[in-house]
């Protein structure tokens, strides 16, 4: 049974960085794309980042480019979005999601982890 823990939320003053990791159980990490998901009070659920392989096959949101970074830890099991220069904007529940490489839809949910940034 896959299960994916989020943990690394909190509050952080704008400018701040983060660091969030996902506990994955139940699946071997590199036959699998893992990604960050975000929601927004009041707003849909937005993609943040995925990762296939290692860093370099990394992809993100416009709105997160350059100030966060995605990576897989496989002695871990985990997988880490590294979140820099903090703005109020990213406030939001984020969520780890998982997929196997051969499919379209990500089918496995961590319960979320809140981050909050003071302006």
């Amino acid at each position: 049974q896959v299960q994916l823990v989020e943990s690394g939320g909190g509050l952080v003053q704008a400018g701040g960085s983060l660091r969030l990791s996902c506990a994955a159980s139940g699946l071997t990490l590199r036959n699998y794309v893992m990604a960050w998901f975000r929601r927004a009070p009041g707003k849909e659920r937005d993609f943040v980042a995925a990762v296939r392989w290692y860093v370099g096959s990394a992809n993100y949101s416009d709105s997160v480019k350059g100030r966060f970074s995605i990576s897989k830890d496989y002695a871990k099991n985990t997988v880490n979005l590294q979140m820099n220069s903090l703005k109020p904007d990213d406030t939001a529940v984020y969520y780890c999601a998982a997929r196997p490489i051969s499919a379209t839809q990500y089918d496995y949910w961590g319960p979320g982890t809140q981050v909050t940034v003071s302006s």
